[in-house]
């Protein structure tokens, strides 16, 4: 029988002088063995958030609740989570075996007990032949599986990990989010996973929470987050390279609504035909469009697409594709290709991208219209 981890908190806050806001009303549901990520720029209040689910920091107002115990004064050691930390925490003194056995031994777990679960963590994690060595001669990979068995080891219902890659180098990082995962998966836990990586969090999360200045600004799946952000925050944080933004008027061209840039215009489609778009007839928005979503334009007449010509004036080679970067109507642009096209600097391209693909926020707000 185990218990249920669902995680909720309830208007949290957390101040320091009871001036400035690192968390401000927090609210969030967490489901028994969800994977969420939390996901933001550096001091948007991520790690201050599972910090006070660990009870490391205090909650300034507000409720936290570990299934249907409400924890703000729980002491960390009776709230049955484990936490991997950025910089791993591990005794330098003590050996892989020891460092593992620490929490067991501090709860007086028998010897054969303890002896029998690091056997299987190291076993899971492919250390078992660095059990006698100290942290000092294990590589940043190795000693983040030291911290992810000690974590194991402990049989907590909620697993805390806070940017548990980021000392990693990108091939070691790939490899170990796949290693969190099947633990996830094995584990049947459920785990808050913080990074300001946000292919870190598009890859793990069975959900994202995106933040900004202490703050959440949307909760959702990756798939909706990517193609359905909430702002220009959002959409600007999330996707490689960033979404393309530029300024437009909407206008009515006979019964469909349109795009005026600078002298071109073009129709968005019926479907696009909502209360919020009247709302802002004869109004500049900002308009978004994936650099993924604009492509070289091939021969044949598209009905909801804007096409163009620029002049390309840098390159960068991805591998596999191209981003190519040009400005049209005084703002910069980029287009994600395929890199068996052969451009050069200096090229003049022609481009289109679909009408379907445009997102429009407002020019106050910066919310999205539709």
């Amino acid at each position: 029988f185990r218990i249920m981890a669902s995680i909720t908190f309830k208007n949290v806050s957390k101040t320091y002088d009871k001036k400035k806001f690192v968390v401000r009303n927090f609210n969030l549901e967490i489901a028994d063995k969800e994977f969420v990520v939390l996901v933001g720029p550096s001091g948007c209040g991520k790690s201050t958030t599972i910090r006070m689910v660990a009870g490391l920091e205090e909650v300034s107002s507000g409720e936290i609740y570990i299934g249907n115990n409400f924890v703000n004064n729980v002491l960390p050691k009776d709230r049955n989570i484990a936490m991997v930390f950025q910089n791993y925490a591990l005794y330098p003194h003590m050996s892989v075996r020891e460092n593992i056995a620490f929490g067991l031994k501090l709860k007086k777990t028998p010897k054969p007990e303890i002896e029998k679960k690091i056997n299987e963590a190291a076993k899971t994690l492919d250390i078992e032949q660095y059990l006698d060595r100290k942290p000092s001669d294990l590589s940043g990979g190795q000693r983040q599986r030291v911290a992810l068995g000690r974590a194991m080891v402990r049989d907590a219902e909620v697993f805390l990990l806070d940017e548990p890659l980021s000392n990693l180098d990108a091939k070691l990082r790939n490899h170990m989010r796949t290693e969190i995962l099947k633990l996830h998966n094995m584990l049947k836990k459920t785990f808050i996973y913080v990074t300001h990586d946000q292919t870190e969090a598009m890859t793990m999360g069975d959900k994202i929470v995106l933040m900004n200045h202490s703050r959440i600004v949307q909760v959702d799946s990756p798939k909706n987050i990517y193609e359905k952000p909430n702002s220009v925050f959002v959409a600007s944080f999330i996707g490689i390279p960033q979404m393309n933004f530029f300024n437009a008027k909407i206008l009515k061209n006979e019964n469909r609504f349109a795009l005026k840039i600078g002298k071109f215009m073009f129709n968005l489609p019926a479907e696009k035909t909502t209360s919020s778009l009247e709302s802002h007839l004869d109004t500049e928005v900002i308009v978004g469009v994936r650099p993924e979503n604009i492509q070289i334009k091939e021969s044949g007449f598209c009905d909801d697409c804007f096409s163009f010509t620029a002049l390309i004036d840098f390159i960068e080679l991805t591998g596999s594709e191209l981003n190519l970067h040009f400005e049209f109507e005084k703002s910069r642009f980029i287009a994600k290709v395929p890199s068996i096209n052969c451009i050069n600097r200096g090229d003049k391209i022609k481009f289109s991208f679909s009408s379907k693909h445009v997102h429009i926020f407002d020019k106050d707000t910066e919310m999205a219209i539709f």
